[in-house]
């Protein structure tokens, strides 16, 4: 019982410890975010460039997905109760789906505005302002993408890293805005260069969002770990002393991690008390395992192994 406490409050002081690692990072992300897209709206307006203009917007929106983060971590970071006895990391993962539709969307209107807007011409040609807000956000955002993923494969939260995404989405997007500022000012007849670019770098981004979004689809359907997980989990069930054969592995997501029920057939003429001593030691196998699946919690059942022993 000891050994169980002492192991849940290092797990609750680590988990205190990343909550409040994601919400600086998140809380940095928005300010920047603020910072950034006024930065962009007033380059724009000055430096009469209608792309600038709109990559602040899209940075604007990026906030939202900010919020959403720090008002989740609240909620996902909270200890089981007896209200939601397997825990909140279901939350976490609404919040990774949530970020992943978001960035679809900016994907899809990024792309649709180069399409919509390709045979437009500005009157006035942009200035070298709006070149440098967009060369600021691409350095501040690519920034902010690697400090919140390291963040969030630290915390092994998955809606961090969605949110690090969409970090690096804004980089991408202000890529072609600043082509095309350049280009425009220096080769006006070539403006259709920024366009090009958009759609392209508008296809990157949908397909984070589908790497995001489709695993985090999953986990809510509850689907299981992939198999490769599964036999580890039986591997090291079958090394732990006592253990004669295991079965009926299932698994489902909590957050980033995984919950574990199977059974473990042992000697049938063994005692209670020695079947739940060999339960208790496969439980603490899998949940110290420091490589392999992340695993929060294990039911262990113990049946009698009837037939021949195993080879």
């Amino acid at each position: 019982m000891g050994e169980a406490r002492d192991r849940r409050q290092r797990g609750d002081a680590a988990s205190a410890a990343h909550s409040a690692e994601v919400r600086r990072v998140t809380w940095v992300g928005l300010c920047a975010n603020l910072a950034l897209a006024a930065l962009k709206f007033f380059a724009g307006i000055v430096g009469h460039s209608q792309v600038i203009v709109a990559d602040a917007i899209h940075t604007l929106s990026d906030s939202g997905t900010d919020i959403a983060v720090l008002i989740g971590v609240r909620f996902w970071s909270k200890p089981p109760d007896d209200s939601h006895p397997h825990g909140h990391g279901r939350i976490e993962t609404l919040v990774t789906l949530v970020i992943a539709v978001a960035l679809a969307a900016a994907a899809v209107g990024l792309a649709y505005n180069a399409l919509a807007t390709l045979k437009i011409r500005d009157i006035s040609p942009p200035g070298w302002i709006a070149f440098a807000a967009a060369a600021v956000s691409i350095v501040v955002k690519e920034w902010l993408y690697r400090w919140t993923a390291a963040a969030g494969r630290r915390a092994k939260s998955s809606a961090v890293i969605a949110n690090a995404w969409h970090h690096r989405s804004d980089a991408l997007s202000s890529i072609p805005a600043a082509i095309a500022v350049a280009t425009a000012a220096i080769v006006p007849s070539w403006a259709f260069v920024d366009h090009v670019g958009a759609v392209l770098v508008s296809g990157l981004i949908l397909y984070a969002a589908g790497s995001i979004g489709w695993p985090a689809l999953k986990h809510l359907a509850d689907a299981g770990a992939p198999e490769a997980q599964r036999r580890r989990i039986e591997q090291i069930a079958l090394r732990t002393d006592g253990v004669r054969a295991v079965h009926a592995i299932r698994t489902r997501y909590a957050g980033p991690g995984i919950q574990v029920d199977l059974h473990v057939l042992v000697d049938p003429e063994m005692s209670v008390r020695a079947g739940h001593q060999i339960a208790g030691s496969v439980k603490r196998r899998l949940l110290t395992l420091e490589s392999g699946p992340d695993v929060l919690d294990v039911v262990v059942h113990v049946e009698p192994h009837e037939g021949p022993l195993p080879v």
